[in-house]
Parts: C-alpha cells; structure tokens; sequence
C-alpha cells in the first residue's frame, strides 16, 4: 500500500511539476554528474543569488520526487500522508493563484537504478547542464551493469539540452568529457588543467594562527585571474564546484569580481570537508554528508596535505552501493589512509576491509581500531583525541558517521547548525 501511494504521490507531482514550469517558464540548471553534486549546485546557487531570483534544490532532492518538490517549492512530507495531501493542494494553487516563482532554478539531478535520469528528462528541458566527476567506480555502480552504464544514463540529461544550450563540464574528467558528442550544445569546460575555459590555479590550504582555516586558490579566464578563499572547509572538492559556479556565473554576464565577494563572506553546508572545532583543542574535518571511493582518496589526500601539530586521524564508515566493487575499494581506502594516519578507525562490516587495507605491518594493530557503530566509535574516540590532532571523519549516509564527529566536537550543543541530518526524521531512525 505505501509503495503505491508514492507512486500516486509522484505523477501528481510530476504532472503539477510540469504545468508549472509551461506556466512560468523558468530558466533551469540541471547539475548531474556522480561526486560533488550537492556541493556544486550549493555553489551555483550562490552566485546566481547576488543577481537573480533563484530557487535550488533542498539538501539532495536529487530524485524522482525530490525534483517535483523543488520545483513547487515544497517539502517533504516524509511518512505523513496529510503533509503529502498538502503539497498536492499546495501545488494546484501555484497554477490557479499568481506567483511570485523564481527566474532560475538551479537542480540535482541524480540516478539511483537505470532509467532514474531517462525518465527524468522526458520532462526536465534544461537550459544549462552541468556535469561533475564520474570516477572510474561510480557512486550507486551496485545498480549498474557496468560502470560505463552509469555514464551512459548521465548522458540522457546531456542530450536533453536545446542546440542553444551550454553544456559545463569538469574538463579534467575525460568519462564527463566524453559526454560531448550527446549534445549539439555548445560546452564550457573547467577545472585544474590549462586546457579548461575556467581554470584553477596555486591551490593551498589556509592557516591562521597556525591552524587550517580554509583554502585559497586562483580562479583565471581569458587572461583575467581573480584571488579565492574559502574558509572553515578543505579539499579540492570545493574547488571544482566554485569552478563549475563561475562558469555559470560567467554565461549570465556576472563578473569575477562579484564572484570572488560572493565567495569570500560564503558558508558551506554541513558534512562536506567542513572544519569544526573538536574536544581537547583539536580539529575535525567533517565529511558525513556521504561517501565514495574516489571522494575518500580526496579526503585522505587533504588530510596528508594539511600540517598540525598532534596526530593525523581517519575515521572511515562504510562506502555503500559498490557492489562488486566493494571488498577492493575498502582496501584500498586502508592502504591509502595507512600511508597517512597515525590511527586508523574503520566503522561498519564492510570497512573491516579497511582495516585489513591498513594491515598490520603498515600500521601496527595499537594504530588501528574497528567498530561496529558510529556511536561506539565516538565513544572511543572521547578517550584518546588530544591537543592538535586532526581527525577526519567520513561515510555513507547510512552509517550516520556524523554521530563521530557530534561525540568529539568542543560544542556538541551547536549540532544542529554544524551537522547533517539533524532532522526530527533522522532522529527517529
């Protein structure tokens, strides 16, 4: 029964979607791709909002639900049946009663099984699409035959674009590039190569008073190069959406000047590389929001990078819907993070082969631990965080590693403003 009430809930929605976009012709950015995504349409937001009246999607409403509910401007009614006969009352009304609807709307577009973004963009007609990374072992890869599947269903939004419409792309990702030829659109490419449209230049972490405090890099585009810092986060990760952020800025008429102040008074959503402060004058690099391997080999690589005075810590949760893939990148994950850490934490059943990744002869067994919860690895971790470790912690949404960080953080009080899924609905769960 409640599988066919979604499924009745979806088509009001989705026929509700549809209306009113044909009704106020919003300009749409759809931003697909399969690592950074919520960050990067976070980022596009953020700069299209200093001209224009934007709306974007909320958290991840990446899906076949979550899309309608950005549209029309509403939440979700999780398991509540009359919020979800709300918003179908809600939604009728935008198409009977004016309104006041935003010039641009900026999407997430994701693909959990085959078919999720085919269906999508039967309907969705975007005018700019932007793709992020799609790493040699994608994110939901469990779903699809191949890796080369996954692409191939990204491609489906690519080729829903106009012939006057722009394609953004990671141009130092050659699977993203490759999506090219889907589009008779014309292409904007960005990145860390020389080759990209918009390219990123001198990246290196931020100190203040010997501490990370943010990272700094060169945004430059035809010949014009323009200074950025980004602070209380780390890692490439936020690069390539501010990147991916400028060359829609940039396709609007909005200088890099703007931009730049735009980015520098910006705050970042929780759980993506954020530094928050820890007990016991320590540091926590904050990256629950989710996890993947090519995202986790980012996280590890920044922490290798970053100077403190105490002991470099990875608390690594479950990377989840790898299928196959699975034994091998949570082994890799541990001889990567062997390399780097002084003590290494795996939580979860299948980060058991992280710790096996991190073996003995590497690390020593005194190195590493092993939990089953996130509870019990913040519990741990309440008893040997010192003066000036750092401790990054990440994993999959449903490992709920942002527990490890809410047993460590100096504050455990601000949780709410500092840390993903703080929800009434995720308390429940």
């Amino acid at each position: 029964m409640q599988a066919f009430f979604k499924k009745i809930i979806v088509i009001l929605l989705q026929m509700e979607a549809r209306a009113v976009l044909r009704k106020y012709k919003p300009k749409i950015i759809a931003v697909t791709g399969n690592v950074g995504k919520t960050s990067t349409k976070d980022a596009i937001f953020t700069v299209l909002a200093s001209s224009f009246f934007v709306r974007k999607s909320e958290k991840s409403f990446n899906s076949e639900i979550g899309i309608p509910l950005t549209i029309l401007g509403l939440q979700n009614g999780w398991y509540n049946p009359f919020v979800w006969l709300k918003n179908i009352f809600l939604g009728f009304s935008l198409l009977l009663f004016p309104n006041h609807y935003p010039k641009w709307l900026v999407l997430e577009v994701g693909a959990d099984r085959p078919g999720d973004i085919k269906k999508t963009s039967l309907w969705l007609k975007p005018d700019i699409v932007v793709m992020t990374q799609i790493p040699e072992v994608p994110v939901h890869v469990e779903f699809f035959d191949t890796p080369e599947n996954v692409i191939k269903e990204k491609g489906y939004l690519v080729a829903a674009l106009s012939s006057n419409g722009l394609f953004i792309v990671n141009g130092d990702d050659e699977r993203a590039l490759s999506l090219k030829n889907r589009t008779y659109a014309s292409s904007l490419s960005y990145g860390f190569n020389e080759e990209n449209a918009v390219q990123a230049s001198n990246a290196d972490i931020l100190y203040e008073d010997k501490k990370p405090s943010g990272v700094t890099f060169r945004v430059n585009r035809d010949g014009k190069s323009i200074p950025i810092r980004l602070r209380n986060v780390l890692g490439r990760q936020h690069i390539y959406p501010v990147l991916a952020a400028f060359s829609v800025g940039l396709s609007q008429g909005i200088t890099m000047v703007r931009m730049g102040d735009v980015f520098e008074k910006a705050i970042f959503p929780p759980g993506r590389m954020r530094l928050i402060e820890g007990m016991s004058e320590s540091i926590i690099i904050d990256d629950t929001y989710n996890s993947s391997p090519t995202a986790t080999k980012e996280a590890l690589a920044t922490l290798q990078q970053v100077s403190v005075s105490g002991r470099k810590i990875a608390v690594l949760g479950d990377m989840l819907e790898l299928g196959k893939y699975s034994i091998e990148e949570h082994r890799n994950a541990g001889k990567m993070a062997s390399g780097i850490c002084d003590l290494l934490i795996s939580v979860g059943m299948r980060s058991r082969m992280t710790d096996v990744g991190g073996g003995a002869k590497r690390m020593g067994k005194k190195k590493r631990e092993v939990f089953d919860t996130s509870v019990q690895a913040g519990e741990f971790l309440k008893t040997v965080v010192k003066k000036g470790d750092i401790i990054l912690v990440k994993g999959s949404q449903s490992i709920r590693m942002e527990k490890v960080v809410e047993a460590i953080m100096a504050h455990p009080e601000q949780k709410r403003e500092f840390l993903v899924r703080q929800e009434d609905e995720w308390a429940k769960k």
